[in-house]
């Protein structure tokens, strides 16, 4: 009975044919060997000469114990010789096959055969042969009519088998931070050239494949290379070189060894500060090294008095140094790596005695124990169990202890993030080590505890699509419910305890996030299509468009408030030639703008906005490309307040990422009140609502206009006066420099209300010139209308303070035009060199200044600053003017100007003043509508204000506009018009009246009334 475990032989043997094929001969030798011929020999080798055949045999034993006989060239069976006309004039083993309890055979070559190419690659290799050489053990489902075959010989006496390469290292030990170089030479045609590395302490090779740290060269003239950049300790080990040449597999080995770095020394802690009362205890210091394949030895000093111990663990090794006393000083202790090959390592750590009298910080017993610590030092402690990094404290000054700083992180979340940087270096092959990575995604993503845990689990997640996009992976249905349920574990962890500090950390942290699930989102391999997954904060839905599908892609979540997009036909159409493998992935991602910085790109400011807590990620592929452009209809449900549609753009803020609305668009129809967002353009989209904005109510809206309205009309109305009376109201200098200041406040806000007004007509946005130029005529505009009050108001205290002072108009006039047109030149140019190009210059929607963006400090710094400024020559004005005797004054007609000038400055004040600050109370938060209200109509109106108060109620406008419309002298006569101001019609001696030429007695009554101030 044979065993299943019994030894199969298959023989080669070397025949010289000189007759018909010894079929007989064969069969009659399964005697002696009590098998059986499973082949016969060729019938077509008919030859007389001595060739060499292959038989295969199968000989059973009848138990484990090889036959000694076997261990040497067999004899030929007698029944062969004796077989006329063929003769066996030898046999060799060639190949043992070991019987496996599964049934099937574990064959293995002898030394000097090896399977040939086309047999080992459509075999398995055993799973722990005895040699590493390839080809040489494989599996086979039951015995086969196959043999391993001679390799071919080599031109030595040794007669070993002929390599046709040799590998080649490039430098024997490469230094950390290098570039390592395996060349190999080839002596003949090469193909199917792989490379594998046995890192140090692991159970398996990893095959290398190009990647950030990998370059690999296909086999050209001879010779192939492999490159590992910025090499470190993970690229230590054994290389290997596979290829295919002379029919055969062929493995070439090369071991690397690279030194340690300082970086790679672990030690805990890397500073210390330690108690010398009597009853203190000793300390102990530790420095560990990973496994190396390198050759050295540790050692501590000073360690007088210390004892040194080493503890091996499964992937490093540590020297610790145990000392029992308290040192005389402060003392640096140092660990120091020493190898034959390479320069000595050598790590610090700085002992701190602490003496009587000095602060510290006593012992505390916490979570972790705290030992006492030297003021102004760090205490370090080591994490908790199934944990690595450390804990850190400081020691303030005072004696009192700092906050806690941790970098512990779980080591399964470690492990993970490591494997998936080798994976992307380089190390392993992406599409079979992806799908697991995936799966263990759920699981890790409920270990976290810690903002360093997350920051590790981010980064997993970042890495993965990264590889995904670069090998083209197509994931399946059970990768991708993996994937999404990663998402939702991390998009429902608590924002104030974990992404706060990982943020902080890590700016980008979220936008990285997003661009990761949206990757791996659209690597849904075709036949897993459609496919739905809906989760508490992640919701998919995938479809494969096929020829019945409705003209127009549509699709809805139900989320909170409920979301509908819709691609339509025209944006499908150039994709529609077989439909077959277009497939579109809608990801609705919930919580996850809350958690993305308040970046807002060009045309969006720095506002504070609400949004809807959806993030919607459209995806198309078409035979395996991505289509990125293409229209898409949004609705993210009833909002209140002016929408803006806008979509993460990654780039923005140097890499941290920001909201645009570029290629985006709100659309609010009346019979559809809620936002509608149309993009041109697929990726991640949101809305976002501005809460401190105007009310959209359509009498406010009717209400401004009709205020600018009267404001042009009225301004028009004031230009016509002063058409008429210019010479009657400028007869001296101080009326004329008033007048010219008034004039010009007219010219520039009547050009700012018209710009203003006309602004809305024109489109919105950065890319309209049209637009930018409104924006700057309006903020240089009215501007200049302040500018040209302050220079009024210096006028007017110039008069009051230097009253001997004469002005001369050939200086003071060109200071105002400068000071009325420069100055807010200056402001309004500044503003657009330096807001434009950031995109925080215009306001979203509008052709004016951005109410949130530092911009908006150009316009109301200078107006704040002229208000105050004319405030405080107002209250100075009226203070001079009130008490002033006849003498100290200026002449009475120079009086009257500057009263004039006073009076129109004390009420235009407070209004302008007044508008521009509920202007900024409009910008509060949750403000109501009155301030709305009361900013529109003063804002509006104030050409109406500047007519009554600054030209109608002015004494010498209101005397000429009465001698030419109310009588015509005769030649030679005056008239007194100076007591009949508006203000003092109830008086009957300031009524107005025509008279003759003036007799002194009432020239006389005119001016003591004057005097009193009656007119």
């Amino acid at each position: 009975m044979v065993g299943l475990a019994a030894p199969l032989l298959l023989l080669a043997v070397t025949l010289p044919l000189l007759g018909p094929p010894a079929v007989q001969a064969a069969q009659s030798g399964q005697s002696q060997v009590q098998g059986e011929p499973e082949l016969p020999l060729d019938e077509e080798s008919r030859a007389s000469e001595s060739v060499l055949v292959s038989v295969y045999v199968h000989l059973a034993f009848s138990n484990k114990t090889w036959p000694p006989e076997l261990s040497r060239t067999l004899a030929p069976p007698s029944a062969w010789i004796s077989s006329s006309p063929t003769s066996l004039t030898g046999l060799s083993l060639t190949t043992v096959c070991q019987a496996r309890k599964d049934g099937r055979f574990c064959c293995e070559c002898l030394p000097g055969y090896q399977w040939n190419a086309s047999v080992c690659s459509h075999r398995s290799p055993c799973p722990d042969p005895h040699s590493h050489q390839p080809c040489v053990c494989l599996v086979f489902s039951h015995p086969e009519p196959a043999y391993c075959q001679l390799l071919p010989p080599g031109k030595e006496v040794t007669c070993l088998p002929a390599v046709p390469g040799m590998l080649s290292l490039g430098s024997r030990l490469p230094r950390p931070g290098s570039t390592l170089n395996l060349t190999l030479l080839l002596h003949h045609t090469a193909t199917d050239l792989s490379w594998l590395l046995w890192p140090i302490g692991h159970s398996r090779p990893v095959s290398l494949q190009p990647g950030t740290q990998v370059s690999l060269s296909s086999p050209h003239q001879g010779q192939a290379a492999l490159s590992i950049f910025n090499v470190s300790q993970e690229w230590a080990g054994e290389y290997t070189c596979c290829f295919e040449a002379r029919g055969f597999r062929w493995e070439l080995r090369q071991e690397v060894r690279v030194p340690l770095q300082e970086a790679d020394v672990a030690g805990l802690p890397d500073q210390l500060s330690i108690s010398c009362a009597p009853s203190a205890a000793g300390f102990r210091l530790s420095c560990c090294i990973p496994r190396t394949n390198l050759s050295y030895t540790a050692s501590w000093s000073p360690g007088e008095g210390s004892t040194v111990s080493l503890l091996q663990a499964s992937d490093s090794h540590c020297l610790v140094l145990a000392a029992p006393d308290c040192p005389a000083a402060n003392t640096t202790y140092t660990c120091e790596l020493r190898s034959p090959e390479t320069a000595p390592v050598r790590v610090s750590v700085s002992v701190t005695t602490i003496q009587d009298g000095d602060t510290v910080c006593s012992t505390e017993f916490l979570v972790v124990d705290w030992e006492a610590t030297k003021a102004g030092y760090v205490a370090q402690a080591p994490c908790a169990q199934n944990r690595l990094g450390r804990m850190t404290r400081s020691c303030r000054s005072d004696g009192s202890w700092g906050p806690i700083h941790s970098s512990c992180t779980d080591t399964g979340l470690l492990a993970l993030l490591h494997r998936t940087r080798l994976l992307l270096a380089g190390q392993g092959h992406p599409a079979e080590e992806v799908p697991h990575l995936l799966g263990q995604l759920p699981e890790q993503a409920a270990r976290v505890r810690s903002p360093s845990d997350l920051q590790a689990l981010l980064g997993t997640m970042t890495i993965l699509a990264e590889v995904v996009a670069e090998a083209r992976i197509l994931l399946a249905n059970s990768d991708m419910k993996a994937l999404l349920t990663a998402t939702d574990k991390v998009l429902a962890m608590d924002n104030s305890s974990l992404w706060t500090s990982t943020q902080a950390q890590e700016p980008s942290a979220v936008s990285a996030l997003l661009l990761a699930v949206e990757t791996l989102a659209r690597s849904l391999r075709p036949k897993d299509h459609p496919s739905s997954f809906i989760l508490p904060n992640v919701q998919l839905q995938s479809q494969l468009l096929g020829p019945t599908d409705p003209e127009d892609y549509r699709v809805s979540f139900s989320t909170q408030p409920p979301l509908q997009a819709q691609i339509p036909r025209r944006s499908l159409a150039p994709l529609d030639h077989n439909r077959a493998n277009v497939s579109i992935t809608s990801l609705v991602l919930q919580r996850l703008d809350h958690l993305l910085p308040s970046n807002y790109g060009p045309g969006l400011g720095d506002s504070v906005y609400a949004s809807p807590g959806l993030v919607l990620s459209m995806s198309i592929m078409a035979d395996g490309q991505a289509i990125n452009q293409g229209e898409v209809i949004m609705d993210f449900g009833d909002r209140s307040g002016i929408p803006h549609c806008v979509f993460w753009d990654p780039e923005l803020f140097h890499g941290e990422g920001g909201w645009s609305d570029k290629g985006c668009q709100a659309r609010v129809a009346r019979a559809h009140p809620t936002p509608r967002c149309v993009c041109q353009h697929l990726t991640a989209f949101s809305i976002l609502m501005s809460r401190h904005t105007v009310p959209d109510s359509p009498a406010l809206e009717l209400l401004s206009r009709l205020g600018l309205g009267a404001s042009i009309l009225a301004l028009l109305v004031c230009l016509g006066v002063y058409r008429l009376v210019w010479r009657a109201v400028v007869r001296n200098k101080v009326a004329y420099f008033r007048h010219i200041a008034l004039l010009n406040v007219v010219l520039c806000l009547l050009a700012a209300d018209t710009c203003f007004l006309g602004a809305p007509l024109l489109p919105a946005g950065p890319q309209s010139p049209l637009c930018l130029a409104a924006a700057f005529l309006c903020h240089f505009l009215y501007l200049a209308t302040f500018f040209w009050m302050l220079a009024q108001a210096l006028m007017l205290a110039h008069q009051l303070f230097f009253v001997f002072h004469q002005l001369s108009k050939h200086w003071v006039l060109p200071l105002m035009v400068a000071l009325g047109y420069l100055c807010p030149l200056g402001f309004a140019g500044s503003a657009l060199v330096l807001y434009l190009p950031q995109g925080k210059y215009l306001r979203a929607g509008a052709c004016w200044l951005d109410g949130k963006g530092g911009v908006l400090y150009t316009f109301a710094v200078p107006v704040l600053v002229i208000v105050g400024v004319n405030g405080l020559v107002l209250v100075m004005a009226v203070l001079k003017l009130l008490r002033p005797s006849l003498s100290e004054g200026p002449q009475v007609e120079k009086r009257q100007a500057l009263l004039g000038v006073s009076k129109a400055l004390l009420i235009l004040t407070p209004i302008f003043g007044l508008t521009w600050a509920l202007s900024l109370a409009t910008l509060i938060e949750e403000v109501s509508d009155v301030p709305h209200y009361i900013f529109t109509i003063l804002n509006t109106t104030q050409g109406v204000f500047i007519l009554l108060f600054g030209c109608l109620m002015d004494k010498k406008v209101q005397e000429a506009l009465l001698r030419r419309f109310c009588h015509r002298r005769p030649a030679g006569s005056t008239i007194s018009l100076v007591s009949c101001g508006f203000q003092a019609r109830s008086i009957p001696e300031c009524r107005p009246r025509c008279i003759g030429p003036f007799s002194p007695e009432g020239t006389s009554r005119a001016r003591t009334l004057e005097k009193m101030g009656a007119c």
